[in-house]
């Protein structure tokens, strides 16, 4: 760490706290372009981030595995395969995307922007893998490797004894208030095979928190999610 100030503007602030700076500026300007910026420029040399994302989910896929095959030199292939699928969940790269301020620097339309864009789990998923592409594109393997393992939280253990979100927040909420939490369908746009959905966790008339997926029950999983969350924060405060 060193105490030079982050800048003001958010591209080369996402490169300071990442520790990393590009030889190539342009790769990690493709991987913070958006489909919604591209399709809002007719000039034709803009290009979007779907690409990267493809390398880049491969590319994490890979770092996370070999990470926890180390971590975990007996574990089966089923119990790998499952610590993996939480490691490099939506939710989960979102949450590191936010840690560095990634929405900050993205590449959005005016109205992905406006409906809040910045911070959808789905969108700074997406770019968070789109930046590691771009990471490996400019410097190999060994650097990705580098700020991805900074950043991913491995279990400890090797176990996934947790609950799912919702299953968790429920026993949780009847134990503490004897009610059962609701999820009311707030707002829901995009074409029919890209849906977005966004859904109010509800209990006892108060909205406790909201939360946004490809699907009403991804949505309603990470208002859970973030609910718990705060639950925690709370009561380590």
């Amino acid at each position: 760490m060193t105490d030079t100030p982050l800048s003001k503007d958010p591209v080369v602030r996402l490169c300071q706290i990442l520790g990393y700076e590009f030889s190539d500026p342009a790769l990690l300007t493709q991987a913070l372009t958006h489909r919604s910026y591209v399709n809002e420029i007719d000039d034709g040399r803009a290009t979007d981030n779907e690409r990267f994302e493809f390398l880049g989910d491969a590319v994490i896929d890979l770092v996370v595995s070999v990470a926890l095959m180390k971590r975990f030199p007996d574990a089966r292939e089923g119990a790998l395969s499952k610590m993996r699928a939480a490691v490099v969940s939506e939710k989960a790269l979102a949450k590191m995307a936010r840690a560095i301020q990634l929405g900050d620097a993205l590449r959005l339309g005016r109205g992905e922007s406006l409906s809040g864009g910045r911070d959808k789990a789905s969108i700074l998923s997406d770019a968070f893998e789109a930046l590691m592409a771009a990471i490996y594109m400019d410097a190999g393997y060994a650097a990705v490797e580098r700020v991805l393992l900074q950043r991913i939280q491995l279990p400890k253990d090797g176990t996934l004894e947790r609950r799912d979100p919702k299953t968790e927040l429920q026993h949780h909420i009847q134990a503490t208030r004897h009610v059962t939490p609701t999820y009311r369908l707030v707002d829901q746009s995009g074409p029919e095979h890209e849906r977005s959905f966004v859904v109010e966790l509800v209990v006892d008339d108060e909205v406790l928190g909201r939360g946004e997926g490809r699907t009403k029950k991804g949505a309603e999983q990470q208002a859970a999610s973030l609910v718990l969350d705060q639950l925690r924060g709370d009561s380590q405060a």
